[in-house]
């Protein structure tokens, strides 16, 4: 069972905390047949990461729900995203039915700049989708892409949280990078952005986007782990803005691909050393006063 000796660790730390479990942004989850693909990608060390990177929790479904649930998780997400046109719809379906029979599962969906976006966006939204997935990098896509201006009004009139891959990391695409996002906040200021990764490795950029705009948030997915800092370190000196952005900062993990156990994640944010205080909002705190999840301790 790969990963699950860190079961009790985790477990302790959420005790000490006084929180009732984890609200992860960051998981995957998405139609075996992609996620095969996806699996085969990061198994050949394809062009956007260029290295190793061993899939920890490589399991059935039903098997990476219990995994998950082990850990803490009381809410997360499907991120999926389409590479092409076409997909986005199909993605849509598939989580909509995943939400369905996974009541802890936020409903997800994602879009891609094409005819037809805007009206398949507002289907998802009136089926109960609570977060979408955009990952600029695989879909190589302008987020300012005029396709997509009513679909990104649509998202900022109803609040519904947008997590996007959009800084250039592990390998910068043509519209990766603060400016192109800045371009669409400008335009779209209160979209709620959950900026992945922290935006890494423009993490100060990313940051001061978030210092902007009050409905920018940035989520934690991979950044701080030993497995990170070694391609794209964290610098020290932006410490104490991570404490001024305290309730904006959100759990991810990209469970189930990482290269490392899930505790890992939970354990490189508690030994930044910036508080208990500072720790159980990002773990619980922000998470569930976003996603309005409630859950008894």
């Amino acid at each position: 069972m790969p990963g699950t000796e860190t079961d009790e660790e985790v477990r302790a730390l959420l005790d000490r905390l006084r929180i009732p479990g984890v609200v992860d942004v960051h998981t995957h989850f998405m139609p075996q047949n992609v996620l095969d693909k996806v699996w085969a990608y990061f198994d050949s060390a394809g062009p956007l990461t260029g290295l190793e990177w061993p899939i920890t929790y490589r399991e059935e479904e039903d098997r990476r729900l219990q995994i998950l649930r082990g850990f803490g998780a009381v809410a997360f997400t499907a991120m999926l995203y389409p590479h092409k046109p076409g997909m986005a719809a199909w993605l849509n379906a598939w989580a909509a039915d995943f939400a369905a029979r996974t009541p802890d599962c936020l409903h997800t969906a994602t879009l891609f700049p094409e005819p037809g976006v805007d009206a398949y966006v507002r289907q998802a939204l009136d089926a109960g989708a609570r977060v979408f997935k955009v990952h600029l990098q695989v879909g190589g896509f302008d987020p300012t892409d005029p396709l997509l201006d009513t679909a990104w009004g649509a998202l900022a009139d109803s609040g519904t949280p947008v997590v996007v891959h959009c800084g250039s990391g592990p390998a910068p695409g043509k519209y990766t990078g603060p400016e192109p996002m800045g371009r669409l906040l400008a335009r779209h200021p209160r979209l709620r952005v959950i900026v992945a990764h922290m935006g890494m490795p423009e993490y100060g950029d990313f940051l001061d986007l978030a210092e902007r705009y009050d409905e920018v948030r940035l989520d934690t997915t991979m950044s701080f782990t030993d497995f990170s800092e070694r391609l794209a370190p964290f610098p020290a000196g932006e410490y104490g803005r991570l404490v001024e952005l305290r309730d904006r900062i959100l759990l991810g993990s990209d469970f189930p691909n990482i290269p490392y156990p899930y505790g890992h994640q939970l354990h490189a944010l508690e030994r930044l050393g910036l508080g208990d205080d500072w720790l159980r909002r990002v773990l619980y705190e922000n998470g569930a006063a976003l996603f309005h999840v409630k859950h008894a301790a």
